[in-house]
């Protein structure tokens, strides 16, 4: 440990297999919290490279509980988090949406550690309990197109620093970790990212993987689509910049986004939108990053048919259904 934390305060990096038996290590129990603190720290400081992440995400991976998910393929819809802008559930909401929609959404998600209200803070306000039971996750997908799995119970190096990176409260590798984590390995995944640095780590990382890959970034720091500026999008076929207009048919303030000062106000805010009373800016935002998920999985050619199969999903109240249906399955088996 000592040698390790030695080393990279003499600005050295970590092989693949060395960043892959550090987090192995701190899910294992084997490093104390300064320790960890400390090792937290010195990727505040630097950047990260893609050998330490492919390690730390090995770890992860290695230790996590698995989720087979029978029947068809699932997306996830995840942002990095860490962007400090302290937006409404932008990502879990577009999860609704695209379910409302007929595409199974397997959701992975945690408490916020930089923000007010993280996926699992919402979905918890809301009254779902969270499990890694694989058969109550089946059944919710069967049933309500959608199951949500709160990172903690499926990688136990996240139960370990979570009291740490809210201690911390800033970003940290972590950020970048989750969505290369999900514990049901999705089909397809939309992924959101803070920074372009990051947008080309994660083009590097998924483009090995073979799958089907969607990444945005906000020029002006979000990491998903916000409507207040251009998006870069990244996929396995290419770069492409693309304005408000062509992605939400507006351009939206950064006042419109906000998610409320408290977790309460921010499960007041995606009810809002989910049963059709969002403002029309909430809508927009959140009907982008659907469709761009929607587009991901490459059952619409066109990026405005999936605007309009993401519209259609929110207007008939089948999004809304889907959160209800949901909560409902997660009461009977609780």
């Amino acid at each position: 440990m000592k040698e390790i934390l030695r080393n990279l305060f003499e600005h050295k990096t970590l092989s693949r297999e060395q960043a892959r038996q550090v987090l192995l290590d701190i899910g294992n129990g084997a490093w104390n919290e300064h320790a960890i603190t400390a090792f937290m720290t010195v990727y505040l400081m630097r950047s990260i490279t893609i050998a330490e992440l492919q390690g730390f995400r090995d770890a992860l991976l290695e230790l996590c509980v698995p989720v087979d998910l029978v029947g068809q393929p699932v997306l996830d819809i995840v942002g990095t988090g860490g962007d400090g802008k302290d937006t409404f559930n932008i990502s879990t909401l577009a999860c609704f949406i695209v379910a409302g929609a007929g595409q199974k959404v397997a959701k992975h998600g945690n408490y916020g550690a930089s923000s007010i209200s993280g996926a699992s803070n919402v979905m918890e306000q809301l009254g779902y309990r969270f499990s890694n039971d694989p058969a109550k996750l089946q059944r919710e997908v069967d049933e309500a197109g959608i199951c949500f799995m709160h990172a903690p119970l499926f990688h136990p190096a996240l139960k370990i620093v979570a009291p740490i990176r809210k201690n911390l409260g800033v970003r940290t590798f972590f950020n970048m970790l989750g969505p290369m984590v999900n514990p049901a390995q999705p089909a397809y995944q939309l992924v959101g990212v803070y920074s372009l640095e990051m947008a080309r780590l994660y083009n590097y990382l998924l483009q090995q993987t073979g799958k089907a890959f969607t990444i945005i970034h906000s020029l002006d720091g979000y990491d998903e689509i916000s409507l207040t500026n251009d998006t870069k999008v990244i996929t396995n076929r290419g770069e492409q910049l693309h304005t408000p207009e062509q992605l939400g048919k507006r351009r939206v303030s950064e006042e419109d986004l906000r998610g409320g000062d408290s977790v309460e106000a921010a499960a007041t805010i995606f009810k809002s939108i989910l049963s059709g009373t969002g403002t029309w800016a909430q809508n927009a935002v959140v009907l982008s990053n659907a469709a761009m998920g929607l587009h991901c999985t490459g059952t619409f050619t066109r990026y405005d048919d999936a605007y309009q199969a993401a519209v259609e999903s929110l207007d008939s109240g089948k999004a809304y259904r889907v959160l209800q249906t949901l909560l409902e399955l997660n009461r009977a088996t609780n």
